[in-house]
């Protein structure tokens, strides 16, 4: 007798799982991933990853940083592509921001504690 459940070894991979060890990193449905991180203390971090290809990032980058009155920079990663990193907690700001200047709201996934 064989137990037919075990044939499926990841139960989530069709889902979209971002553990998942078979996908690419672009692959989740092309969202726009806005993180925040901590650093020493109080101070945080936040991360924008995953903005299409037809926008200049730095030209984001230059407009984040005048409307947010902070610091950033752009990152190259290997796995994630150009990053956008900027001080402090922005996780709202830059998901309002993107959603006044005409990105669809329901491609954008905002984490974080």
């Amino acid at each position: 007798m064989s137990v037919q459940n075990l044939n499926n070894p990841d139960p989530f991979a069709e889902e979209g799982d971002p553990l998942a060890e078979n996908q690419d990193v672009g692959s989740q449905a092309n969202y726009i991933h806005i993180r925040v991180q901590q650093r020493n203390g109080r101070k945080t971090l936040t991360t924008l990853q995953g903005v299409p290809k037809e926008y200049d990032q730095k030209k984001i980058l230059k407009a984040f940083k005048k409307e947010f009155a902070c610091n950033g920079t752009l990152v190259d990663d290997e796995k994630m592509g150009q990053v956008i990193q900027l001080q402090g907690d922005q996780r709202v700001k830059i998901r309002d921001f993107l959603v006044e200047n005409g990105i669809d709201r329901a491609t954008i996934k905002v984490h974080g504690f």
